[in-house]
């Protein structure tokens, strides 16, 4: 057998089992047991170089380190703070000016990124790379982290009381059997090959070929999912508009919710209760959306119940954990290329708690704009609750009483 080959055997059994001093001095033995060109042959199989050796040579002629020391005292790369001083501080005194907001930091209007602290610190002379500076922020307890959403702002003094009228109102609904329903406008998708954020299962390095930027004309159709959660039965319906998200458009959805599944589902029902945000298409303060429910309740002879949550409380809304999270969850990955694939993606969303969805195509026309008269309000029969009739209030039928 060709003596290289027995080394290379030897090596590769017991290389894994040394530290650092040891593989330089087994080296270092090998080599000098072959002689003349013993240093070529052992750096060509284990990878040493010729200084490291060398150097394992003349440790062989030695004393013996103590016991668990693989070089001498003081031996090795010193630590940048002890080569350089003032770099700790230095580097201290950049991290609190760009974390208390002092606007005359030099990284303030600056990415802060490793690169750019390195670039800072050597314009004042300490020379150190990002990779080292990046070692020395986990030493000191930094590390890379997002925005968390957490503030609210300023927050209603009755936000929480409202919350708890909210839960009474459909506790005491589903209680009786009544409808419960929440309802939201989800973000509006774009039509076409565009990215679709989230990751799908496919053939290795075969990924979905999509536009290189989301900068469509005008033109290119938009698709507007307004969103009906059932609270009781943990069922899902979604209206995909093809025009405006405007509160026409926000009713006529319920409107058809109720046609093809709530009238089925609550056959005895005598109310609706509706949990929804104070802003946009079904917005609190919406003429259009109070006359619209007018017309809706006066064809579902019931009253409606609307209880709205405080501004900047959305997310409380269930609708966003219980059919929007699912549904974002079911297409991620799948460009939205037409109405039709958005429709299957959202009606194939099923979860393991029992949560089907519903969705239906409407190409209703419901322009924006639309002015809503004072006479037209006059018309509205509308109660205000006792507790906070701006956020809670019943909208009655014309062929009933007040309930």
């Amino acid at each position: 057998m060709n003596p290289d080959t027995v080394l290379k055997q030897k090596f590769k059994l017991i290389w894994p089992h040394l530290d650092e001093r040891s593989r330089r001095l087994f080296a270092a033995a090998e080599a000098r047991s072959l002689g003349f060109g013993g240093i070529t042959t052992i750096q060509r199989i284990c990878g040493l170089s010729r200084p490291t050796l060398t150097k394992g040579i003349k440790e062989l002629d030695a004393a013996p380190l103590p016991p668990g020391r693989v070089r001498k005292q003081g031996g090795g790369r010193h630590r940048l703070a002890q080569n350089d001083p003032g770099l700790e501080p230095a580097l201290e005194s950049l991290l609190e000016a760009t974390t208390r907001g002092d606007p005359q930091s030099p990284l303030r209007w600056t990415c802060k990124s490793t690169r750019a602290i390195a670039r800072q610190l050597a314009h004042c002379e300490h020379d150190i790379s990002h990779v080292s500076i990046a070692s020395m922020l986990k030493a000191k307890g930094y590390s890379l982290q997002a925005n968390s959403k957490t503030e609210e702002g300023s927050a209603h003094p009755d936000r929480d009381a409202q919350f708890h009228h909210i839960n009474e109102q459909v506790k005491q609904a589903l209680a009786k059997g009544q409808p419960v329903i929440s309802v939201d406008t989800k973000k509006k998708e774009l039509l076409g090959n565009y990215d679709n954020k989230g990751r799908q299962w496919r053939p290795s390095k075969q990924p979905r070929k999509v536009n290189g930027h989301d900068f469509p004309d005008p033109e290119v159709p938009r698709a507007h999912p307004y969103g009906i959660y059932e609270i009781g039965r943990n069922k899902g319906f979604v209206n995909i508009g093809t025009d405006h998200d405007t509160a026409a458009f926000a009713v006529a959805s319920i409107r058809g919710w109720w046609k093809h599944e709530g009238k089925k589902a609550y056959p005895e029902a005598s109310w609706l209760v509706i949990t929804a945000d104070s802003g946009g298409s079904n917005a609190r303060r919406s003429r259009l959306w109070k006359v619209e429910l007018q017309t809706l309740a006066d064809e579902m002879e019931m009253p409606i119940r609307v209880c709205h949550f405080p501004a900047g409380t959305s997310k409380w809304n269930k609708i966003e954990h219980r059919l929007f999270s699912f549904i974002s969850s079911n297409w991620r990955g799948e460009p939205l290329r037409d109405y039709e694939t958005i429709v299957r993606l959202i009606g194939a969303t099923k979860t393991s708690k029992g949560l089907s969805v519903t969705c239906r195509l409407d190409h209703g026309k419901y322009p924006t704009g639309r002015r809503v008269t004072n006479e037209q309000m006059k018309s509205v029969r509308l109660e205000r609750m006792e507790f906070h009739g701006e956020w809670n209030y019943i909208i009655h039928p014309e062929t009933s009483g007040k309930t």
